[in-house]
């Protein structure tokens, strides 16, 4: 098992799992990135933070500790 954080600039994965408590799994769930979803990796800031990514058309950017609470496949 992957986390989104593991995955490379240009892969597209789908999302198996959020693993994460309340109000943090809320806010992952409500920016549109739910199970079964595909995510494209777009862009790692050079330190790993933020991971700039597409889900449902649109971009986001995403915060290493929130990119390991998405298990990916």
């Amino acid at each position: 098992m992957r986390t989104l954080k593991e995955i490379p600039c240009g892969e597209t994965v789908k999302v198996a799992k959020l693993t994460g408590e309340g109000a943090v799994k809320r806010r992952i769930m409500d920016m549109g990135i739910t199970k079964g979803i595909d995510v494209f990796v777009r862009k790692v800031a050079p330190l790993g933070d933020p991971v700039e990514v597409t889900v449902r058309g649109y971009e986001l950017s995403l915060r290493k500790a929130d990119a390991e609470m998405i298990i990916v496949e």
